[in-house]
């Protein structure tokens, strides 16, 4: 199954996704729907079906969820360390370190505030020279940490800001456009092996490709229930909260971002979504 938010009557409204259509379910938004789900014990494919109008509309997908809060995993690939401690000529740094211990790093990324969703624009700070997307599989969580479902995320980070100081990283990753989400949520029956899950980033500038990249989340190193475990280790993260698995899509600084440029995010099984960037004050 797959459903979402659309805008609907001037609100952003949970909408199921059929044959490229949306049949929304007006009064409520995803995480609305989420909570519903179970606080009723109703499963929530079942629940979408029951609430959502007969008729289809043709409206495209908004973000789709408006998220309760946004967590994220660092160094969840080899790529991913390697590039940061290449920096720095370590023989094993700090980031290394991390992708081999048995704590995963996890931070918090922001609220709804700092999301966006297709076709809108992802941030550049303007004290950063070397903004990146960072192309994710995520994961919408219920109660207890339970998995709703899978959609795909841009952990968007001013790279230069986190590689001045380690300590810096809340202003790496935390301001406004910082997260997309897009282009829909799919349930798990959907993706029942995650070896199949292929992600795809494209970064154009005046209709010019000038980065590609791609990875499988078999590549991720470790399972996505053992960070959703330490995720909720004396932390009990509300239902309607999205966490980022990481990135093993590795931007150059040759491509960092520049405004006007295009970043499309695409899985086979979940769809494609792409914004532009912009700076942002």
């Amino acid at each position: 199954m797959r459903f979402g938010q659309i805008r609907f009557e001037n609100k952003l409204t949970a909408a199921l996704f059929e044959d490229g259509a949306a049949r929304p379910i007006p009064g409520y938004t995803t995480v609305e729907m989420i909570r519903k789900s179970e606080t009723e014990a109703i499963p929530l494919s079942e629940l979408l079906q029951e609430m959502a109008i007969r008729h289809r509309e043709p409206i495209l997908p908004a973000i789709p969820i408006s998220p309760v809060e946004v967590w994220a995993c660092g160094c969840t690939y080899a790529p991913s360390a390697s590039f940061r401690d290449g920096q720095h000529g370590n023989e094993r740094g700090i980031y290394d370190y991390v992708l081999s211990s048995e704590r995963p790093e996890i931070f918090f990324k922001g609220t709804a505030r700092v999301c966006v969703g297709p076709g809108q624009p992802i941030g550049i700070r303007p004290d950063s020279k070397f903004t990146a997307p960072e192309p994710e599989f995520a994961v919408v969580l219920g109660r207890k940490g339970s998995i709703v479902g899978y959609t795909l995320a841009n952990d968007v980070s001013a790279w230069d800001i986190e590689r001045e100081n380690p300590l810096y990283l809340p202003q790496s990753k935390i301001y406004s456009g910082c997260c997309a989400l897009g282009p829909v949520i799919i349930t798990p029956d959907e993706l029942p092996d995650l070896r199949e899950a292929h992600l795809e980033c494209t970064i154009t500038r005046g209709g010019v490709e000038r980065f590609s990249g791609s990875t499988t989340v078999s590549n991720l190193c470790r399972p996505i229930e053992y960070l959703i475990e330490y995720l909720l280790r004396a932390n009990p993260v509300p239902a309607g909260s999205v966490l980022l698995t990481g990135t093993g899509i590795i931007v150059p600084e040759d491509s960092a971002l520049a405004p006007g440029d295009t970043v499309a995010i695409r899985m086979a099984q979940i769809g494609e979504f792409a914004n532009p960037a912009a700076i942002v004050q």
